[in-house]
């Protein structure tokens, strides 16, 4: 059973985070006058997923609450963009009760927030942000792993928190300072496995601290790179223009399934929209049977204009 401390204040996508369960994950904020902006705390959600939820639901959301239970783990509730309340059942998993607190649960708090998240890692280079987007599997944070091997900066792994600056430019800011890589990701770098704690029990997936390469600064997005898997032997970059542009951002969109009963289909699309046409999209084709991180990312170097060294 999850084992709760004192309340313990972090920092985390712009955010003051007080918590009673431990996040290990995240900064400390070390500013004692800082206001809290989210709560997270463990409470008994038993009656309310009761009187929310209808079997065999799963999910419930309206225009200020998000619910969802998961089987063997616990129900989460996440409200108005301020608080994510967990109700662990008996012996969940610590690590994964993580996983769902700083994945789904904090993805649905950024909309809430009007933030919009999107699945992907986002790397610091040269004093601006540039995400990887791209479904589960394929490939974005061993991607950015080897824009880190090349001395660049991590500035979020799994959710990308972008907000509208002046004239609607897109900033990235930072999440936490640490990556999640696949054990052949890692086999690939030369890393080793026992060096890193596995996410969770029988998973061959590895959190990565990176806080010597983490940009602690919000830097403003300037381009946009879908990493797609296909069955051909070379790696391919395309422009991704005009409209296409929002169905990309669409479909990835972290948890974009929360959009419609939240009420925030409309702001999606007037957000996304209103800085689709500032920067640039591209969409980069990866052989599903090679191992190509270092060669995507002089692709995506090039891309960007950023001059090939032999340090790179």
């Amino acid at each position: 059973m999850l084992e709760t401390v004192n309340l313990t204040v972090y920092k985390a996508f712009g955010y003051h985070i007080q918590s009673s369960i431990p996040l290990p994950e995240l900064q400390l904020c070390g500013d004692d006058e800082a206001g809290i902006d989210v709560v997270i705390g463990t409470m008994d959600l038993t009656e309310a997923w009761s009187a929310h939820s209808t079997p065999p639901q799963k999910l419930v959301v309206t225009e200020n609450l998000v619910m969802f239970e998961i089987a063997d783990t616990a129900i989460f509730a996440i409200r108005k963009g301020r608080a994510i309340e967990v109700s662990p059942m008996e012996g969940a998993d610590e690590d994964r009760l993580r996983l769902y607190i700083l994945g789904t649960c904090m993805g649905a708090l950024l909309l809430q927030r009007r933030i919009l998240p999107m699945h992907g890692s986002a790397v610091a280079i040269d004093g601006k942000a540039y995400a990887i987007i791209g479904h589960s599997g394929n490939g974005k944070s061993t991607l950015a792993s080897a824009f880190l091997q090349r001395g660049y900066q991590l500035l979020s792994d799994d959710i990308i928190a972008v907000t509208l600056g002046e004239n609607n430019m897109p900033y990235v800011t930072p999440a936490y300072p640490q990556q999640k890589l696949w054990e052949e990701s890692l086999q690939a770098f030369g890393m080793e496995t026992r060096q890193y704690r596995p996410l969770y029990d029988r998973e061959t997936k590895y959190a990565i601290p990176v806080q010597s390469q983490f940009a602690e600064e919000a830097l403003q997005l300037a381009g946009v790179f879908e990493l797609v898997k296909t069955e051909s032997s070379q790696a391919r970059l395309r422009r991704v223009e005009k409209l296409e542009r929002l169905q990309l951002l669409y479909r990835h969109t972290y948890r974009n399934i929360l959009l419609a009963d939240s009420g925030l289909s409309e702001w999606h699309l007037q957000t996304t929209a209103s800085f689709a046409g500032k920067i640039d999209f591209y969409q980069l084709c990866r052989p599903v049977q090679q191992f190509t991180a270092h060669q995507l990312a002089t692709i995506i170097l090039k891309a960007i204009g950023k001059e090939i060294t032999t340090n790179d």
